[in-house]
């Protein structure tokens, strides 16, 4: 633990010191939240190309730990030294200097990390019974992301292949799940090593949204709203909630601490609340967004003229050169394939978007293309090399996102609630009526009507686009890029929140029932998760024994077969599985049918199933309680090879000589 706290600070300070180069004008809290976000993104892609050279061992760590801290030198030095020492004394000033507008402050800090504490608590439980999920959407995900990490902490995953499609390349991106490896080889339980880095990307998310929505807006009121809506967002589920308490005879508090489902994903809602089904069941789009949002405050400072790096900074001395800025900040961006693919193309959409309308600025936009081109090209053409990822699966035409027939009016009111109609208020009010800066005089008028239309505009085409066609071979996973329409617009939601609220006494009362809407039913789901009213099991006992022997006893590219199931005892192995739960594969565009026929024919003992053994290599054959449930297994045909492991209902045979 110590030594991951360690690690953990080391890259911190480095993505601390990188900002210095980035942006000349941010706070100082700013700076730890994006370091802690760009910290672990270097570290990631660094150590992770140092194991494929050299495994993921001590010496690896600490190599790529040292490079990733390297970038604090930039504050120790010239102009970066007067920023850090201006944001330093400024950051203690308001430490000394404890008011009640700062003590209300910290609260809502300590508020957001209770939450996300709590809720990522849930994520995965480790019991004497057995591993379990408290998360309601998370049961298939967290195999995928233990069979991620252990691959790389047990499997010797290097250069990775998919864990759960063995000698295909690793396409999905697994940073994410690869820092949590590290921290297991420093010692860490794999729980842990999930829990930690959740919890820090999920407050460095907040605190990056909330100045990015207050930058956008030209309100901090605003920018605290922001998180709000991100974290408790929802549609219209909380009249089902009602509807289901009035048809009740329990109380109030009774159904709050027994609710019967969830009221933003389900049968009757498809949006779902961000924590639920995004943040803790895609873990990779916990580190893509924060970074994401940093390059996309960058660019609106960009559009809008007030950059901090294209302007002289009077307080602190000369300008630093947006040139500089913006080709690193591109290849910070470049790292996204192994991060959070979906977050690249909405970058490049964005970009592409605002370099047309800001060509007078092309030297920063060529700046920043390139530098994303340069490390993002390469990872692209790395991980697309030996991919069984089918590319054509991945656009196609279809209407509604995932409406499944319903009036699309109806469905995106029903699911996204208020959200669409008070961000575009927010836009028309923001880009249309002139505003004063709150922390400007009153004669002292701001109006950047072009600005934000041309902001808001790439988000939009983004949420019309993902409802006429699909980018991936599941439809709902259109989400990975809606999530940004929604996060893009946020701002002008917020803002629209504050313009009310500051009409007047009744007006205030408007703006709270709004607010109120737009989080009562993401409120109810987090709250269902926090509360400890789900806890689905994943592994038992007897399952989690199996998996500690078969790792003690086989070798690390030892390949099982294995019903094609999400909870298979592989999983927990490290070793590679023939192929593994087909929704997963699916939705990764990998046509897996051919090789599940395969597999079926094998554990049926068909006259061909020596020859497929032999064809795939398979080392080991698992014969268990889910194998016997979703197959036709023939034990009599396995006799004929040795029985490695017999425990309880588990038995494993031993194919080939590993």
């Amino acid at each position: 633990m110590i030594l991951s706290l360690l690690l953990i600070l080391t890259i911190t300070a480095g993505g601390f010191g990188l900002t210095y180069i980035l942006e000349s004008e941010r706070t100082f809290l700013w700076r730890l939240a994006a370091g802690s976000v760009i910290g672990s993104a270097i570290f990631g892609v660094v150590c992770f190309f140092l194991s494929v050279l050299a495994g993921l061992n001590f010496f690896t760590i600490i190599i790529a730990a040292g490079l990733a801290f390297l970038p604090v030198l930039c504050v120790r030095s010239g102009h970066h030294k007067k920023l850090f020492r201006h944001d330093w004394d400024k950051a203690k000033g308001r430490i000394e200097r404890f008011t009640v507008g700062r003590a209300k402050n910290f609260a809502y800090y300590v508020f957001f990390l209770v939450l996300v504490a709590a809720f990522f608590d849930r994520a995965m439980i480790v019991t004497a019974e057995g591993i379990f999920t408290g998360a309601s959407n998370n049961l298939g995900d967290l195999p995928f992301h233990l069979g991620a990490i252990y691959s790389f902490t047990d499997g010797n995953n290097f250069p990775p292949e998919n864990p759960s499609f063995a000698d295909v390349r690793f396409t999905y991106p697994f940073i994410a799940d690869f820092l949590s490896a590290v921290f297991v080889k420093l010692g860490m339980t794999v729980r842990g090593a999930m829990l930690l880095p959740n919890v820090i990307w999920a407050l460095s998310l907040l605190i990056i949204l909330e100045q990015f929505a207050a930058a956008v807006s030209k309100s901090r009121m605003a920018g605290k709203i922001a998180p709000f809506i991100l974290f408790l967002s929802g549609g219209l589920g909380f009249l089902w909630f009602f509807w289901d308490y009035w048809q009740g005879a329990r109380g109030i508090f009774e159904i709050l601490w027994n609710l019967p489902e969830d009221y933003t994903i389900g049968d009757k809602f498809r949006w779902g609340n961000s924590l639920v089904v995004l943040f803790v069941t895609q873990r990779s789009i916990l580190l893509g967004m924060p970074l994401t949002l940093i390059v996309i405050h960058h660019l609106w400072g960009l559009i809008s003229r007030r950059n901090p790096e294209i302007e002289k900074d009077k307080k602190s001395g000369p300008p630093a050169t947006g040139v500089v800025s913006s080709f690193c900040l591109g290849l910070i961006a470049g790292t996204l394939p192994l991060i959070h693919a979906h977050s690249l193309l909405v970058l490049f959409v964005l970009g592409a978007f605002l370099f047309v309308s800001d060509l007078k600025n092309w030297k920063n936009w060529f700046s920043f293309a390139a530098g994303t081109g340069i490390v993002g090209g390469c990872l692209l053409g790395w991980m697309l090399i030996g991919s069984a990822t089918g590319t054509s699966e991945f656009a196609a035409w279809h209407f509604g996102f995932d409406a499944r027939g319903q009036n699309i009016f109806w469905f995106w009111l029903k699911n996204a609630g208020l959200f669409i109609p008070v961000a575009v208020a927010g836009l028309a009010i923001r880009a249309l009526i002139p505003a004063k800066r709150e922390d400007e005089t009153a004669d002292s008028e701001i109006r950047f009507s072009a600005a934000h239309l041309l902001f808001a505009l790439p988000f939009i085409v983004i949420f019309i686009v993902s409802n006429v066609a699909k980018f991936a071979p599941w439809e709902w996973d259109n989400i990975k890029l809606l999530i940004y329409s929604f996060v893009g617009l946020i701002p002008f939601a917020s803002y629209f929140l504050v313009w009310v609220w500051k009409k007047g006494r009744l007006f205030r009362a408007l703006a709270g029932i709004t607010f109120a809407v737009l989080i009562a039913s993401g409120a109810l789901d987090v709250w269902r998760t926090v509360s400890g009213q789900i806890e689905y099991e994943l592994y038992n006992q007897e399952t989690v024994k199996v998996a500690k022997e078969i790792r003690e006893r086989t070798k690390p590219d030892a390949l099982f077969l294995n019903a094609p199931t999400y909870n298979t005892a592989v999983v927990l192995t490290g070793r590679r599985s023939l192929m593994r739960y087909t929704g997963h594969l699916s939705s990764h565009g990998i046509d897996y049918k051919p090789r599940e026929a395969d597999l079926m024919r094998i554990y049926r003992g068909d006259a061909t199933a020596d020859l497929l053994l032999r064809k795939y290599g398979i080392d080991y054959v698992l014969v268990s309680p889910l194998e016997r449930q979703s197959l036709q297994v023939n034990e009599e045909f396995f006799k004929r090879y040795q029985l490695f492991l017999e425990a309880g209902e588990f038995r494993v045979y031993k194919i080939a000589d590993k």
